[in-house]
This record gives structure tokens, C-alpha cells and sequence, in this order.
């Protein structure tokens, strides 16, 4: 059973994300990577990470999603929408879960064919809190504040660009 649930998060995660890069509409986007982060929170809970997988939920598919959403509608980002683009959204969607069926099949039968990997051992302090701490802050310090910083960047751009665009449409 624990096997059937990780493939339905991994063909979840895959489908979401193929959606999140070949949408055109913004809106839809973001929506397809929140539910691609909430796919990879059910992974790291299937691996006993469970305070990775609540920080997945609140940080990236929360915050950092709250904040894409805000300035795409901060950014005021249209498209003109016709007939072909409300069938296109329903012709890439069917695609999508045609490749995520095709990826299940694969899996499956590699799986009979192949060595198991089931019965792989995890680490027991994998996913701790002391262990994500000494990774974050140690190992993984500069990459950390580099992501940061590029946040902040990110953040002060579209508010530039925002109040470029409001102070236009004033005049």
C-alpha cells in the first residue's frame, strides 16, 4: 500500500510540474507548483521527514506561493484569451496524465523485472530538526543566504516594476 501511495504522490508531483512549465497562464502556474510542493511534502512524509515535509507545506507551497501569486497580480500580467487557448489548457492537461500513465506503467514493470528497493534503510535522524539545523547552518550556509538574497532581489524588482507601471498608467 505504502508503494501505491508513492507512486500516486510521484506521478502527482511529475504531472503538476509538467503542467506548472507548459501552461501559459500565470495564475496557473503557480497554482500547478503549489500542488507539485505539496506532492513533494507527501514524498518526504512517506520517508518519516516529517519536519521537511510540514516545512515544504508552509514555506514553499505557503509563503513563497502567497508571495509568486501576489506579484503576479502586483504585476497586473494579462493575456487575451481565445478559443484555441481554453482548449490548449485541456489538450496539455490530457497530455500530461497520458505521459504520468505511461510513467506508472513504466515503473511498475521495472519493478517486476528489477530488484526491489523497498527495502532500502533511511537514516533514523534524517529529517530531524537537529539535523536539518546543523545541515542548513553548517554545510549548506552559503547557498542558504545566497537564495536569500536573491528572494529580497526578486521582491524589490517587482515592486519597482509595479510602481513603474502605476505611476504610467497615472499620467
Amino acid at each position: 500500500m505504502e508503494l501505491l501511495i508513492f507512486y500516486a504522490f510521484c506521478v502527482g508531483a511529475v504531472v503538476s510540474a509538467l503542467l506548472m512549465v507548459t501552461t501559459k497562464r500565470p495564475v496557473h502556474a503557480a497554482m500547478s507548483l503549489v500542488a507539485t510542493m505539496s506532492f513533494l511534502a507527501g514524498l518526504y512524509a512517506l520517508l518519516n521527514a516529517h519536519l521537511i515535509a510540514v516545512l515544504q507545506l508552509i514555506v514553499y507551497a505557503g509563503a513563497i506561493m502567497v508571495l509568486f501569486l501576489f506579484v503576479i497580480m502586483l504585476l497586473n500580467i494579462e493575456e487575451k484569451e481565445g478559443k484555441l487557448a481554453k482548449n490548449a489548457f485541456f489538450i496539455q492537461l490530457a497530455g500530461t496524465v497520458v505521459v504520468g500513465i505511461l510513467m506508472v506503467a513504466m515503473v511498475v514493470l521495472m519493478n517486476r523485472l528489477g530488484p526491489s528497493v523497498t527495502s532500502m534503510e533511511v537514516d533514523p535522524s534524517f529529517g530531524t530538526t537537529k539535523a536539518v539545523g546543523w545541515m542548513l547552518f553548517t554545510k549548506y550556509l552559503l547557498p542558504f543566504e545566497i537564495a536569500s538574497v536573491l528572494l529580497l532581489a526578486a521582491i524589490v524588482g517587482a515592486v519597482i516594476l509595479a510602481k513603474r507601471r502605476i505611476d504610467n498608467s497615472k499620467a
